[in-house]
């Protein structure tokens, strides 16, 4: 059997491209493992709507039986929503997926991945994986991937469940540019603040995009990461998120949650303890990423190609 490699496109994504129009690329485990039917399709094409009304098309990226696919159908949205056969796939996940027919939410790495094969150089997410608290070697693949993938991710800095410091001294091992936009601060997800100085501050998208394309002209080779702040109206209380992560995590611990489970476990016990509040903030962190990606994407076009 052989596995279709090239993603197959909506009519809007393809002509957008053929365009050289601003596209945005965004992940589909929002809608298949992140929320609850309806509210996950509901997000998802509230995202998509925030990155039309900044001037770009947008890209929702997942597996369909075994196909990738850059710009998806309602029905598809709804598909990715409730059928609870819907597998999570990784950037290494893909061959096995492809080959066995399934159909997947895409994490940030998969997602990445096949946003490149399309030829998408942007993309917004909530918060991307990293280097997990404790000693031991749990270490997202999101990471990887930024290294080796040359897609600018926008994001709400790395999930408060995460060790943060160590995440960004990994990406810095992996000489992965790292911005933030608006502050000297990296955000921590669920709050602006996370104590940690670290990336180059652009108060402007144009900025960034060419910033990127400085990296590209140098021949860096890697993706770049962009961290945009919760807005403060719709932050958390950080001492109380970070108590309520450390109960999460010592539950997870005690149920031998383990691996790629351990993420939705703690954002499912965050969102429970919480009483919808970080559900809520997650849904407007998204949408505030949505909509600078699609400012830098937008700049991008302006001044010319990726390439």
């Amino acid at each position: 059997m052989t596995a279709r490699i090239e993603p197959q496109m909506t009519d809007e994504v393809a002509v957008a491209l053929a365009q050289g129009r601003p596209v945005v690329a965004l992940e589909s485990t929002i809608i298949s493992h992140g929320m609850p039917w309806p509210r996950n399709a509901e997000v998802a094409l509230a995202v998509e709507q925030a990155v039309r009304d900044e001037g770009a098309v947008p890209a929702t990226i997942a597996v369909i039986d075994g196909i990738c696919c850059a710009g998806l159908s309602g029905p598809q949205v709804e598909r990715l929503g409730r059928d609870t056969g819907v597998v999570k796939a990784a950037s290494r996940d893909l061959g096995a997926c492809l080959v066995k027919g399934r159909t997947a939410g895409t994490t940030v790495s998969a997602t990445m991945r096949i946003a490149a094969l399309a030829g998408i150089g942007v993309f917004a997410t909530g918060g991307i994986g990293g280097v997990h608290r404790g000693g031991d070697m749990d270490v997202s693949a999101d990471l990887t991937e930024l290294s080796l993938t040359d897609v600018l991710v926008v994001c709400a800095g790395v999930k408060s469940i995460l060790d943060i410091p160590r995440t960004i001294e990994l990406l810095e091992t992996l000489r992965v540019p790292v911005a933030v936009f608006g502050t000297d601060e990296f955000p921590a997800f669920y709050t602006p603040h996370s104590g940690v100085l670290a990336g180059e501050r652009f108060d402007d998208p144009a900025q960034i995009a060419a910033a990127r394309r400085a990296n590209r002209a140098v021949g860096l080779g890697t993706g770049m990461l962009v961290a945009n702040p919760i807005p403060v109206a719709h932050a958390l209380d950080a001492a109380e998120i970070g108590a309520t992560i450390d109960a999460a995590l010592a539950a997870a611990e005690a149920q031998g949650v383990r691996g790629k489970d351990v993420t939705p476990f703690l954002l499912g016990r965050l969102n429970e303890v919480t009483e919808g509040q970080a559900l809520g903030a997650n849904i407007e962190l998204v949408l505030n990423n949505a909509r600078l990606a699609a400012r830098i994407a937008v700049a991008e076009a302006g001044a010319g190609t990726w390439v």
